[in-house]
């Protein structure tokens, strides 16, 4: 079979299989399990042999045209290089080990069909990001993941916190879409062609590619959750966490940063672009760690963490090294898939979703040794420490800001934005990670809860990512010839500086920990999950729903126990809430557009509607008046008709006089 042949059969298998279970997922339920994890499976097979054939070696190129438009035409084109096979098999291994997971995590879900499903959707549309060579095509994967993400993280849609946050993720998204939409049909209208092969080759004939560039940007930031469009991942937690992990690791937010990998020759036609790349992900990386130090949801540290590592990668873009982002972009979706479904775990363990709980629980570790030891893994290459894979791939960023830094490679200002922003998020990612594990596995108190053992299909799949989590980074020898870029080595001077950095910022908030957990003795131990034995998932949304009544809006609780609190000073009650975006997107946007809703529901109401009412009442009274006169009696008619001919008689006489 024909490498074409191959992958094309990569998206197309769950695809297959999310039909299927649609259609066979209540009349034969027995089937639906094999239908989510068999094409998954298979298609992660085939994305290795497709890769493997590949090799790094010449892209893989074969188009047909979808229909004749007339003017720019829209084709059916595949496109396989190193980076696009690479990227197939990070996004088909996170999907495989999602859904076998799931199968535990949800095993008594009633929605499990349509869940799995929509998952092997959202497979088969990041898988069409990745292979396609035509932007439209790649604008159908694009939205398709959009309405998926909605559907996967409103899944326990009866809960208030699930229903807001699947519109918030769905509007905030498509709010970036719009100009995304309007740069792909600018773009194409000065190329000539939605192939990216061609558009790539006419970068110098556009007109005005600083315009499209930041529109194109727009989109990005939404999709990537990159600032001033990221507020809508941290409350995305309230879906199921085998979707955080898909969302975070390997679909949605990472097309965006792939996609301006693919295209950075066009943004690199402008210097502006590049500019505003380096402030977007400058701001993104450092805000975002500062509010994953001052969360109390675990999985709510986990996914302002992912908002920071998609900064870096966006800073390596802005550096102009596609190979230090594609690098960055595969480490990270091993390993933040691995700490999501162990927080899953964890959470189930536990019976709450609270760190400020779990610091307040003796042998929550030995309850989930699995867990722990995965996610000691995870957070080491989280916080880029030797020889954990997210310690090569984040150097390999920080020495892509360096040379350009240096004047060898994008804008120096841009390399100097980068280069400042990640030392100083190295620091934070450090403290938010060792925070996260010393109050999640070090607690003292109350014996933890007796939940049960997971399902295997759920710790077995947490070893199986840490295996790439741990040895990943070893490959940065070799990734380059599949990037096409420069090497991907760690540099002496960065090396040193940033992992010195990460070690202070982990003994600093250990020795913080170690002054504040003597205050959590006298503290309550907050809320637990009302039903232990249920399943995990309807473990982790009861924690959901009875997080804040217990701990606090956003994260605000009062807990001295905290070492985020005692290091952020004044600043941990702005970083709990996102530095206030929110309140500012709600006074900027939606009190305005709920304000002209109700105007406009106004003037229908009792405006237009009060016209329309008059000018049918004066045909109404007209035809009462009407309606009076006919009585039926043949006497009442005669009278009228002879008072009618007397009065039209005395008229004309009258008229007949006067002339």
């Amino acid at each position: 079979m024909s490498t074409i042949t191959l992958a094309v059969l990569v998206p197309l298998l769950p695809l297959l299989g999310a039909v299927a279970g649609l259609l066979l997922g209540r009349v034969a339920p027995g089937f639906t399990r094999p239908l989510a994890v068999l094409p998954v499976l298979a298609s992660l097979g085939l994305a290795a042999t497709v890769a493997w054939r590949q090799g790094g070696g010449k892209p893989i190129d074969a188009v047909t045209e979808l229909t004749p438009t007339g003017s720019v035409p829209i084709e059916l084109a595949l496109h396989v290089d190193g980076f696009a096979a690479l990227a197939a098999v990070l996004v088909t291994l996170v999907a495989a080990c999602v859904q076998i997971y799931s199968t535990g995590y949800l095993r008594h879900d009633a929605r499990y069909p349509s869940y799995a499903a929509l998952v092997s959707l959202f497979t088969a549309a990041m898988l069409l990001v990745v292979y396609t060579g035509d932007l439209m095509v790649l604008l159908v994967g694009w939205e398709v993941m959009g309405i998926c993400s909605y559907f996967l993280v409103g899944h326990y849609w009866e809960t208030p916190e699930a229903r807001a946050a699947s519109l918030k993720a769905f509007l905030v998204t498509k709010a970036g879409d719009v100009p995304f939409l309007i740069g792909l049909f600018a773009l194409a209208a000065d190329a000539g062609s939605f192939r990216i092969t061609e558009i790539l080759a006419a970068v110098e004939r556009i007109d005005h590619p600083t315009l499209i560039a930041l529109l194109l940007l727009a989109g990005v930031a939404g999709k990537s959750a990159q600032f001033p469009l990221h507020p809508w991942l941290p409350d995305a937690m309230a879906g199921p966490t085998p979707v955080s992990a898909l969302i975070h690791a390997a679909t949605m937010v990472a097309a965006g940063i792939y996609f301006v990998a693919r295209l950075l020759p066009l943004f690199q036609a402008s210097q502006a672009a590049m500019v505003v790349l380096a402030v977007m992900a400058a701001v993104t990386m450092a805000g975002s760690a500062l509010a994953a130090l001052a969360q109390d949801d675990v999985k709510r540290v986990l996914a302002w963490s992912t908002i920071g590592q998609l900064g870096y990668m966006t800073g390596a873009l802005a550096a102009g090294d596609r190979s230090a982002a594609a690098f960055h972009l595969l480490t990270h979706g091993a390993f933040k898939a691995l700490l999501f479904l162990t927080a899953g775990v964890l959470i189930h363990a536990a019976g709450t979703n609270s760190l400020a709980a779990m610091s307040r629980m003796s042998g929550l570790r030995a309850r989930v040794p699995d867990a722990y030891w995965t996610m000691t893994i995870g957070l080491l290459a989280l916080a880029a420490i030797p020889p954990f894979s997210g310690f090569f791939s984040k150097e390999a960023v920080l020495v892509a800001a360096e040379h350009a830094a240096t004047g060898d490679g994008g804008p120096v200002a841009a390399g100097w934005i980068v280069l400042t922003a990640g030392l100083l998020t190295a620091l934070l990612t450090a403290a938010y990670a060792t925070r996260l594990w010393l109050r999640a596995f070090r607690g003292r108190g109350a014996e933890a809860p007796a939940h049960g053992r997971q399902p295997f299909t759920m710790t077995a799949v947490l070893w199986v990512l840490a295996v790439p989590s741990l040895a990943l980074g070893a490959a940065y020898g070799v990734l380059p010839d599949w990037f096409g870029g420069d090497s991907l080595a760690p540099g002496w001077a960065t090396s040193l500086l940033a992992t010195g950095i990460a070690l202070v910022g982990g003994v600093i908030t250990y020795a913080t920990w170690r002054h504040t957990t003597a205050f959590a003795i006298g503290a309550p131990l907050g809320a637990v999950a009302a039903h232990p034995d249920a399943d995990p998932g309807q473990v982790e949304a009861e924690a959901i729903a009875s997080h804040t009544p217990a701990y606090g809006d956003v994260a605000d609780a009062p807990d001295p126990a905290d070492p985020g609190r005692l290091l952020l000073g004044p600043l941990h009650r702005h970083a709990a809430a996102g530095f206030h975006l929110d309140a500012l997107y709600r006074a900027a946007f939606v009190r305005p557009v709920t304000a002209a809703a109700s105007l406009v529901r106004f003037l229908d109401r009792e405006v237009v509607e009060t016209y329309v009412r008059g000018a049918a009442a004066l045909p109404r009274l007209l035809g009462a008046a009407v309606r009076r006169a006919q009585t039926g009696n043949l006497q009442t008619y005669v009278s009228a008709l002879l008072a009618g001919t007397v009065v039209l008689t005395v008229a004309v006489v009258l008229a007949v006089s006067g002339a």
